[in-house]
């Protein structure tokens, strides 16, 4: 990078299963929390980027004009779309200060699925494209290709329902000790496997929790981040990465997919290695995710990511700390911001009772299958 690149303002809107918020309330709270953590106004902002939103009418309506850079984007590995992007433009001096947003709003209507259902529309409905061999059968939903992969992990892996038990349990003993997460109760194994079956093996537990959330985090340069409020978290590396077109079920390998691709781009653009990281943020709209990130970024030996967690290594306390903010699973379906937000968190020190002593390197990531992100920051 021409520039270094820093982390220097976070913020989080309201959260809530049902808030009743529109977007744009939830985008401008968030941007204000996030300005209010910088110490900056908004006319400090020339730089903006937001992934499912409209980056030229947010701007206007939060008084960032005029803008040096800008970027929209839907199709992309969730918010870490948005981070890469930012940081590529501060990097090469597009604009000096960028805004980045993820908002999400959950989903109204349907019903519940289980692992056997298939769907039949009530009245015949045209689908095109590849999804029409798929959608007649019940595969409409993202749980039905997060089966398909972790049934191969286990098949290949050897990969469990109980290690699968261990990594849930572990995240809300994590929630539990953060202000920002919605379950923060701790449960057990039991509770894990009480839990239905969304798409066999996939659990109600290992899914993320849909909400309405606006998440922002603020990117500037090396020069401007040690003027601000807080400590800056420096981006020493960053990666994004394609291996196929968008089809989850037509993957030529389930297990190894695109955050294999994306690790090995990370660590190529950096002399750190993966016995330098002290936490690690790690995708987890389905569990297997987070399994396979462990793998991929070397942070454990490849096909050992069950076993792995069972033993505690990524509890607080343990070899590799990860999601230590509960995951997406616990504060939301935040699309992947959370992660961002919490390892900027744990690198300035500001995490309380899970905050893992003398973090100073940590990785966080998006995705899975076809494509992925992934960012390595220090302090």
């Amino acid at each position: 990078m021409s520039r270094r690149v820093a982390v220097v303002g976070v913020g989080y809107s309201t959260v809530g299963r049902s808030t009743g918020l529109s977007a744009n309330e939830l985008t401008i709270q968030c941007t204000k929390a996030a300005l209010a953590d910088a110490g900056l106004q908004a006319s400090a902002v020339d730089g903006y980027c937001t992934v499912g939103g409209e980056a030229l009418a947010d701007a206007q309506l939060l008084g960032m004009q005029p803008l040096s850079w800008f970027s929209s984007a839907m199709l992309a590995p969730a918010y870490s779309y948005a981070a890469v992007q930012a940081i590529s433009a501060v990097a090469d001096g597009m604009c000096d200060v960028a805004m980045t947003t993820r908002i999400i709003q959950r989903p109204t209507g349907g019903r519940p699925l289980a692992d056997h259902d298939v769907l039949a529309p009530v009245a015949p409905v045209g689908i095109g494209g590849d999804h029409q061999f798929v959608a007649p059968f019940g595969g409409g939903s993202p749980t039905q290709w997060a089966g398909l992969l972790t049934r191969r992990r286990m098949a290949e892996h050897g990969t469990t329902e109980d290690h699968f038990a261990a990594h849930v349990v572990t995240q809300r003993e994590h929630a539990s000790r953060n202000e920002d997460a919605i379950f923060r109760d701790l449960i057990t194994p039991a509770d894990y496997f009480a839990s239905r079956y969304v798409s066999r093996p996939v659990r109600l537990l290992d899914c993320d929790y849909p909400v309405d959330a606006g998440s922002a985090i603020i990117f500037t340069t090396e020069e401007r981040a040690r003027d601000l409020r807080q400590k800056p978290v420096f981006v020493e590396a960053y990666a994004l990465s394609s291996i196929s077109a968008l089809q989850f079920e037509l993957l030529p390998d389930m297990v190894r997919t695109a955050p294999h691709h994306c690790a090995d781009l990370l660590w190529s653009r950096t002399d750190l290695r993966p016995a330098d990281v002290d936490c690690a943020q790690l995708y987890d709209g389905f569990t297997f995710i987070t399994f396979e990130w462990l793998e991929a970024l070397g942070l454990c030996p490849e096909g050992e990511a069950g076993p792995f967690v069972a033993e505690g290594h990524t509890k607080l306390g343990g070899s590799m700390p990860t999601n230590t903010d509960g995951g997406a699973c616990n504060v939301g379906r935040r699309h992947g911001a959370n992660f961002c937000i919490e390892a900027t968190r744990q690198l300035r020190g500001d995490c309380g009772d899970r905050q893992v002593p003398g973090a100073e390197v940590a990785v966080w990531t998006n995705a899975v299958g076809p494509f992925a992100a992934a960012v390595l920051m220090t302090a």
